[in-house]
């Protein structure tokens, strides 16, 4: 292998290694970006209905940040059944939404302080 061969091999492993690092650089968030994420993944509502047998609450809520949702008044499924007990029509919460398989998913929720 010449010179020109050896340093044209060099400097390909060279940026491969850099572009790897790089790519590595920018998928991993910092303190201040996963704070971010959370507070806007928090969303003000108010109950408008419960329905625990079916695990379902209306809420008329503020804009989803995280799924890029305007305020309305909708239908949600809760994760878990057992955080409607300790609601009421009329209470203001705040709540954590995810879309799962074509529904929006609440899974966690609680009274606002």
């Amino acid at each position: 292998m010449n010179t020109i061969q050896r340093l044209r091999a060099t400097s390909t492993l060279a940026m491969g290694l850099a572009l790897s690092m790089a790519v590595h650089a920018q998928v991993s968030p910092g303190p201040d970006q996963v704070a971010a994420t959370a507070s806007d993944s928090v969303t003000d509502g108010e109950v408008r209905k419960i329905d625990p047998d079916n695990g379902k609450i209306t809420l008329r809520h503020g804009e989803i940040k995280n799924l890029d949702m305007p305020g309305m008044t909708m239908v949600f499924t809760v994760r878990d059944k057992g955080q409607l007990a300790k609601l009421k029509p009329g209470d203001k919460v705040q709540f954590m939404v995810v879309q799962e398989g074509g529904k929006m998913v609440i899974t966690d929720i609680q009274p606002a302080r």
